[in-house]
């Protein structure tokens, strides 16, 4: 294989654990490098479903190591449930390893996050309610708690007497809810702590002693580009960066390390949570693209939130491109179209105020949230895609969607899914050894 990021190239929930499980196989180690509990991905295996939210899914391979790397954070109660739940299922976890540097999202930053977006009222992002920002707020303020820290009992019990009364101010007076009990916290993450004990370890040590020796590395990230602190629309983002350079904070290796990115991008668009999102659509159009009740439908893993939908938004996946520096593309959800007697993609931005075009994403919220889409309209294929296992089983005209996607991005595309099963899959080319991507002058 080699040393492999693989990214959401939109605003998440691209399908990436769906690529993520297809190139496991071929790893030894999997990586998850940033993003919490707020993260949901789902993978389908001979017909059981398997929902994560902090354990990469390569877990569901024998004898493959799982990280949870120094840039995720970690919600202890969370992580244990899902052990629980792999050894209910008869699936060895003992391959996770937990970074001892992970931050712990504690009981106040659930509180904090819920109330402080709840409190923003009609400029609310839309968050989780996770406690993610709480928690890389306090990594950031250098106050946090870490993996190291909750199994070491006399090192947490002495920073949660410090810090509870502080966060309770905050509980209290500003957002008049009840105080926590730092005692109380202190009895019930010491028992997280002695549970998570077996899996930590010094993961950046781990990693590079796997480079090493010559293992594969798969860096598995969350959410997506859009989402990136400082690459996404912000402030309609999450806490921390999903995009490809993210990898080498959040799992604790350099850059040289890196051979291979992969994009993953819907054959449309979603997001969930609020902020601008110009190919959205509505009505009978969105009914379709949600494929509502179905295996497919379009609702959050984490929330259950109904996602938001629209056409494909190349401006978007251009700058995924750019910022990323991805090499390759991994197209999911194709199956989705084969019914639309149209499709829409989305080739540059119009400034409803002053009529400027924009073919590259502006930066400026101002702008961002005025724009509409100028689209291309290509015909829909009208049969269905799900038993085709190679590029020449499609129909012309969804080869079309996919040839002008590739010349629109610059990119090739490497993989196509067409349905939620491992076997649902094309390679159109071998995403790990293809070419890699030319820097071409726009």
């Amino acid at each position: 294989m080699a040393n492999v990021i693989v990214v959401g190239a939109q605003w998440g929930d691209e399908g990436k654990a769906k690529i993520t499980d297809l190139l496991s196989k071929s790893a030894d180690y999997i990586v998850r490098y940033q993003g919490g509990s707020n993260a949901g991905h789902t993978v389908v295996v001979d017909g059981d479903t398997y929902k994560f939210h902090l354990i990469p899914s390569g877990i569901l391979y024998p004898g493959k190591i799982a990280v949870v790397g120094p840039g995720t954070v970690v919600d202890p109660k969370v992580l244990l449930e899902e052990i629980e739940d792999l050894k209910r299922r008869e699936i060895d976890p003992s391959g996770l390893k937990v970074s001892t540097q992970a931050h712990v999202t504690m009981p106040y930053h659930l509180a904090i996050d819920q109330a402080e977006d709840s409190g923003r009222g009609r400029k609310k992002i839309g968050t989780t309610g996770r406690g993610i920002g709480p928690t890389y707020a306090d990594k950031s303020d250098r106050i946090g708690i870490r993996i190291c820290d909750l199994i070491d009992p006399n090192e947490l019990k002495e920073k949660l007497e410090w810090l509870v009364p502080r966060k309770n101010i905050m509980l209290e007076r500003l957002y008049s809810l009840p105080p926590a009990d730092p005692k109380k916290i202190f009895e019930e993450y010491k028992i997280f702590g002695e549970k998570l004990k077996p899996y930590v370890v010094d993961t950046s040590a781990l990693i590079f002693n796997a480079i090493k020796n010559k293992k594969n590395i798969l860096f598995e990230g969350a959410q997506g580009t859009l989402l990136d602190l400082d690459h996404g629309t912000y402030p309609y983002v999450t806490s921390s960066n999903p995009v490809a350079g993210g990898a080498c904070v959040g799992g604790g290796i350099g850059p040289t390390s890196i051979d291979r990115i992969i994009g993953v991008s819907k054959a449309f668009t979603t997001r969930v949570g609020e902020g601008p999102f110009p190919t959205e659509v509505f009505g009978r159009e969105a009914d379709e693209l949600r494929a509502k009740g179905t295996a497919w439908a379009e609702f959050g893993t984490t929330t259950g939130r109904p996602r938001r939908v629209g056409w494909l938004d190349a401006v978007l996946l251009r700058y995924a491109v750019r910022v990323n520096g991805i090499d390759c593309l991994a197209i999911t959800k194709l199956d989705v179209l084969d019914n639309l007697d149209e499709l829409n993609i989305c080739v540059a931005y119009e400034d409803t105020t002053t009529g400027s075009k924009y073919y590259d994403l502006p930066l400026a919220a101002g702008i961002f949230k005025r724009v509409k889409p100028i689209f291309e309209t290509l015909p829909g294929w009208k049969t269905s895609t799900n038993k085709c296992r190679t590029r020449d089983d499609l129909p012309e005209k969804a080869k079309n969607y996919l040839d002008r996607i590739q010349e629109l991005l610059g990119v090739s595309i490497a993989i196509v899914s067409v349905g939620q099963k491992r076997h649902h899959t094309i390679v159109i080319e071998d995403p790990i050894h293809g070419p890699k991507r030319v820097l071409q002058q726009s």
